[in-house]
């Protein structure tokens, strides 16, 4: 059976302990607490960042960066934006895309047509 939870120890430069003493004032926390918030976070950025950049080399899809960042597909994208990632979507992306939605719009033409009747 696997533990849900492992203590982990390390040292930190007084600096550090100084800064999380702060931190521990300001949000009124214990030191287990505020150190689980702040390496929650920084992992959090840390999978935003790594697999943004995977799929900014291509490796990975947008949806897959997401999926694997644990964050909703808007999340990742916004992330992407402010970040200044590129898109990778290429001219066939676009050119299949467009034959896959053209049904859709003839679909949806009808409908609106036959809801006016």
């Amino acid at each position: 059976m696997m533990k849900k939870e492992q203590i982990v120890g390390t040292r930190l430069p007084q600096s550090l302990i100084n800064d999380l003493e702060k931190i521990e004032k300001a949000d009124q926390c214990d030191r287990s607490t505020t150190l689980r918030k702040l390496l929650s976070g920084a992992i959090h950025e840390w999978k935003l960042d790594y697999y943004a950049k995977e799929y900014a080399r291509g490796r990975i899809t947008m949806a897959r960066a997401a999926e694997e960042a644990a964050v909703p597909l808007w999340e990742m994208l916004d992330y992407a934006r402010r970040h200044k990632i590129p898109a990778q979507y290429s001219l066939e992306d676009l050119q299949h895309d467009i034959k896959v939605a053209l049904p859709f719009k003839k679909t949806a033409r009808k409908t609106n047509r036959a809801l006016r009747l």
